[in-house]
């Protein structure tokens, strides 16, 4: 379930980049920044099944800011790489401070559907 959240989140975000839909720049901006974020928190959810909620959403919230740190970061393999299509959907190029509110809003959004669904499934069992 969760890796197929995490699929579905995939394919928006790349529609949501690639396509040209004539969507508002800061909408495919900020809207490509919140399925990312809510993709970081699907994986860690899906690589760490038994771990609770809170926990895959911190250790979420960790990538996500260590990743917008690291565009502090700079040398010429990593910012070649940074440039590239791959690069900029992974990594993104320019630091933001305001990465942070819209990472930790994705996750949490993220974290109380997946914890919703859980409690859900619990019962019915």
């Amino acid at each position: 379930m969760r890796l197929g959240f995490a699929a579905a989140i995939i394919v928006a975000g790349l529609v949501l980049r690639l396509v040209p839909m004539g969507l508002p720049h800061p909408l495919v901006k900020w809207g490509g920044s919140l399925l990312w974020a809510a993709m970081v928190y699907w994986l860690v959810a899906a690589l760490m099944p038994r771990a609770r909620v809170a926990v895959a959403a911190s250790v979420a919230g960790t990538i996500a800011g260590l990743v917008e740190l690291s565009r502090l970061y700079h040398s010429p393999g990593l910012d070649a790489f940074r440039l590239t299509r791959a690069g900029i959907l992974l990594l993104g190029r320019v630091f933001s401070p305001w990465h942070f509110p819209v990472y930790g809003a994705a996750i949490a959004v993220a974290a109380g559907v997946d914890w919703a669904l859980l409690r859900g499934s619990e019962r019915r069992r």
